[in-house]
């Protein structure tokens, strides 16, 4: 086994692609139902459908979710920082992934302490393919560099990986 890197990458590992020459439909969300939207992208299914079979907070579901099209969720190690910190890596790996970051930009408001109904603040999911972000809250594709999601700070990065991947939820 080897030692623990400090100092790992996003992806470790193999970095060849797995998704680089599919094509993904950019699709317009209805109401706040980012999640549901980015898999209807990947799974081309309606959210409509998607939508009941998953948990919102819970990205093994979506994981879950993707197995039935040959597909799930890897983690890559990230932490709190912007986006933009993240996407020379990813650009690099010229691949398909899931980038969740915190709709505040204000790191205080995303630390704050929760309401009385336990919420703290909202996020967002797209997806990046290549260098494209396929974003559900305009329906557009929009190059990686030019997203105004990568000055928001991280909630989570995900790569999609083929089912039978070693890595993944």
């Amino acid at each position: 086994m080897k030692p623990h890197d400090q100092h790992s990458k996003l992806w470790s590992g193999d970095t060849a692609p797995f998704f680089r020459d599919q094509s993904f439909t950019p699709l317009k969300q209805s109401g706040p139902h980012c999640v549901s939207t980015v898999l209807a992208m990947l799974t081309r299914e309606e959210p409509e459908i998607i939508r009941p079979r998953i948990n919102t907070q819970n990205p093994v579901t979506w994981s879950d979710y993707l197995l039935g099209h040959g597909m799930k969720l890897a983690f890559c190690p990230t932490d709190c920082r912007r986006l933009e910190h993240y996407l020379d890596d990813l650009l690099a790996l010229d691949d398909l992934f899931t980038l969740s970051y915190y709709s505040p930009s204000d790191p205080e408001a995303i630390c704050a302490d929760p309401d009385e109904k336990g919420w703290i603040c909202g996020s967002h999911i797209v997806l990046l393919h290549r260098d494209q972000i396929l974003d559900p809250a305009s329906g557009v594709r929009t190059a990686a560099r030019e997203h105004q999601g990568r000055e928001r700070f991280t909630k989570r990065i995900f790569r999609v990986v083929p089912a039978q991947h070693l890595r993944g939820l």
